[in-house]
């Protein structure tokens, strides 16, 4: 039976805390139950038709879905022959879902060699982007389906593509025969360690390029988008240490919070970008801000690296507050003896 409204609010909370692999699965099995409960409304619908023959017509409309649903679907299932027949009456090979996942993106998580290969002959783009910026390439390399890889080189998959967490394909990649596989490929290309650092850092330039602009056009800083973002919280997640020191060098707020309650520093910690942590916290972020969640950034942060820093962060700041406490309470104390002294000596 498929999920009412009530059970899927419930989870919302913890599928946002899957991977990206989870999320597909669980979407998956959500879809699977949407597509039985509607072939068990279409199944007691048409009993009833039958019933009532002499009285009206038999129900002749079908649920039908939309293109995109249908493609990702059929590929999910490795349906091949449904989804050479949806190729070939000309839906589009790069439709996607509400996450940017393309049919493409899907086999090459499931390994789906005989489907991807009849999206490609049909055009699709090897190098289609997700909301998180992952490729094809990306899903191959990280579950390290050397087969596919080697497809998708050879259809012109983009080696350097950089995805929103500022990794290449073989940053993720911890099969041997695969990484192998996409280094000598990138030697063969003539991929040298400059130009790997020169495609790493081509979105932070290109922001901090824009954000030079919009300081000399006078723009506000702090604006926020739909969701609440502001640009610091991007330069956070994506560790654009260079635009995080402009905007702090411009007076940008640092506890401005988004739609789900998260500060920049939660952004930082979460997306585990260790130089934007320490930068934020030295202009002065709040290591106990909390969220829509009532979590802190140390709640929200998966890194090891990163959250033995923020705790050592956290240690430090709470021993200076102590100190300055202690300092507080010895000037009252001097302050409320010398007031009495001098009360003393006036009697």
């Amino acid at each position: 039976m498929a999920a009412d409204h009530t059970e899927l609010v419930a989870e919302m909370a913890t599928i946002g805390r899957l991977s990206a692999t989870e999320r597909l699965k669980h979407a998956q099995k959500r879809r699977a139950q949407q597509l039985k409960a509607w072939a068990q409304m279409e199944k007691e619908s048409t009993r009833g038709s039958r019933a009532k023959a002499d009285k009206k017509k038999t129900r002749t409309i079908k649920v039908t879905f939309p293109s995109a649903v249908t493609l990702l679907d059929a590929a999910a299932r490795n349906d091949v022959q449904e989804v050479r027949e949806l190729l070939n009456k000309g839906v589009s090979p790069d439709l996607y879902n509400e996450d940017g996942l393309t049919a493409l993106h899907q086999c090459c998580i499931d390994d789906f060699v005989e489907i991807v290969q009849c999206l490609l002959d049909a055009g699709a783009c090897v190098n289609a982007c997700d909301s998180e910026l992952w490729t094809p390439l990306h899903a191959a390399a990280t579950c390290g389906h050397t087969g596919l890889v080697q497809i998708l080189i050879q259809a012109g998959a983009d080696l350097l593509a950089v995805n929103a967490d500022g990794n290449m394909p073989y940053d993720l990649c911890e099969d041997e025969a695969t990484l192998e596989l996409l280094e000598m490929a990138m030697a063969e290309q003539g991929i040298t360690q400059d130009r790997i650092d020169e495609c790493r850092g081509a979105k932070e330039k290109t922001m901090l390029a824009d954000l030079k602009g919009m300081i000399q056009k006078g723009a506000d800083l702090n604006a926020q988008d739909d969701n609440g973002t502001t640009l610091l919280h991007i330069a956070s997640a994506n560790g654009y240490v260079s635009v995080g020191e402009l905007l702090l060098e411009q007076k940008a707020k640092l506890e401005t919070k988004d739609s789900d309650g998260w500060t920049p520093l939660h952004a930082a910690s979460c997306w585990g970008q260790i130089q934007m942590v320490e930068l934020l916290v030295a202009h002065g972020a709040d290591l106990n801000a909390t969220s829509a969640l009532d979590e802190t950034p140390l709640d929200v942060c998966m890194d090891e690296e990163v959250r033995a820093k923020l705790m050592d962060l956290k240690h430090k700041h709470d021993a200076i507050m102590k100190s300055q406490d202690r300092q507080k309470g010895t000037l009252q104390r001097r302050a409320s003896s010398t007031a009495a002294e001098v009360k003393w000596c006036g009697a």
